[in-house]
């Protein structure tokens, strides 16, 4: 499987960087058809599927799932006949799944016919057809509080050894007792943080055009570690940890870092679930890496909307057409604070600066392999053992890989 996106999407994000709408009816060129639309549940994606419905008519049903359970959901509900749902909105993991199992089509001749408004850098290419319409970017970087820094003494940190010393001075200090949350909930989230810990240190996750995992090795080690170092900083309740408890501790000022994604940045800097104090002294910015010049600890991921194989050729191109008026510049542009758009007049503010430094610094892209999920799951479930002190870094990487391979054999990769 060739991905060919990530090299234009990149630099396409680096050239990027350099009045609301009311809810009534618009006309998207949809006769009849049903679209519905499965997605996670955040901002951003909620202005995406309302502009959605604002195209339903008497003959056109639009519908919507937003939740954060979507990955467990999305391969089930589209392997129905017809597909439980028209259109997967996606990011650059959760669309490998689909890819594997023949549940997406390609858009190619819809992209020639309906998609003239859509960028070249949207179109997510997969062995040369395209797969997927990409609308915003996204990665997970370092949220901090100035003003806790200033009461320490301290720089924002660059590197992860600046950053686990200064919440340990800010833990010594008796400022907070747990100054540092990550999303380390067991799990997706958990296998998240090391991937993203990991691509700091310059490793390959497999062995050079092979499905064989590198990860026990002292790039591993280094990476677990330091995730082990990080973990400790935060509250005992750390394997617990997902998107929305991590922002809830820093709403509620008990944490002076966060590594959490770019997508929640409009939420943690505007007037609601926090203080003025708070909101006044957060800053976003690139993730640490492990040299003040390195890569940073993070992934560069996307996320786009798919149309569902399993469907009539109405409903295929009624999802299209909708689709396209949902991530549309009048969407955008009522809407552009709740992300960092891939959308043709972006202009980024505040909320969008740590992904932006994130791309600067040159993180990588998110493995798009189709084994890369497999790894991914891996690394969520037996991970927690070392983190809770019960058994090595090393042991914890062998049974990372024996799971992964057991898995990969399964499956064919290997």
């Amino acid at each position: 499987m060739k991905v060919k996106l990530i090299s234009t999407f990149a630099a396409g994000l680096v050239t990027l960087f350099s009045h609301t709408l009311s809810a009534e009816q618009i006309d998207c060129g949809v006769d009849v058809g049903n679209v519905s639309i499965l997605s996670n549940d955040f901002p951003a994606l909620h202005a995406v599927a309302a502009m959605a419905e604002r195209c339903a008519t008497d003959r056109v049903v639009v519908t919507k799932n937003q939740s954060k359970d979507h990955r467990d959901i999305q391969s089930a509900a589209l392997k129905a006949k017809p597909s439980k749902y028209s259109t997967a909105i996606v990011s650059t993991s959760s669309i490998v799944p689909l890819l594997n199992e023949g549940l997406i089509q390609p858009l190619d001749a819809l992209v020639a016919k309906h998609g003239q408004s859509l960028q070249p850098t949207q179109l997510i290419k997969i062995d040369g057809s395209v797969m997927a319409v990409a609308f915003m970017a996204n990665s997970q970087h370092l949220f901090y509080r100035k003003d806790m820094l200033e009461k320490v003494g301290a720089q924002p940190p660059k590197t992860y050894d600046e950053l686990i010393a200064t919440a340990k001075k800010i833990q010594k200090d008796g400022l907070m007792k747990y100054p540092i949350a990550l999303n380390t909930k067991t799990g997706w989230n958990l296998g998240e943080e090391f991937i993203n810990v990991f691509s700091a240190t310059g490793a390959g996750f497999f062995k050079p055009g092979s499905a064989i995992p590198n990860l026990n090795n002292a790039e591993g080690i280094k990476a677990l570690n330091t995730l082990k170092a990080l973990t400790e900083l935060s509250n005992p309740d750390f394997l617990t940890f997902d998107s929305n408890s991590t922002q809830a501790l820093w709403e509620e000022g008990k944490v002076a870092f966060a590594l959490m994604w770019g997508s929640r940045g409009t939420a943690i800097l505007d007037d609601e679930g926090s203080t003025p104090e708070i909101v006044g002294s957060t800053v976003l910015t690139n993730t640490p890496a492990f040299t003040a010049d390195g890569t940073p600890g993070a992934t560069l991921w996307w996320d786009g909307w798919t149309i569902a194989s399993n469907l009539s050729e109405q409903d295929a191109e009624a999802t299209f057409k909708v689709m396209v008026q949902a991530i549309s510049p009048d969407m955008m542009k009522a809407n552009s604070q709740k992300a960092v758009w891939l959308i043709e007049g972006y202009e980024p503010d505040a909320s969008a600066m740590g992904v932006i430094s994130t791309v600067q610094q040159q993180a990588n892209p998110y493995p798009m392999l189709p084994y890369m999920g497999l790894l991914h799951s891996a690394l969520g479930a037996e991970l927690p053992d070392f983190l809770l002190g019960n058994e090595s870094a090393a042991q914890a990487l062998k049974d990372v890989e024996d799971a992964y391979m057991t898995s990969a054999r399964e499956q064919g990769f290997l």
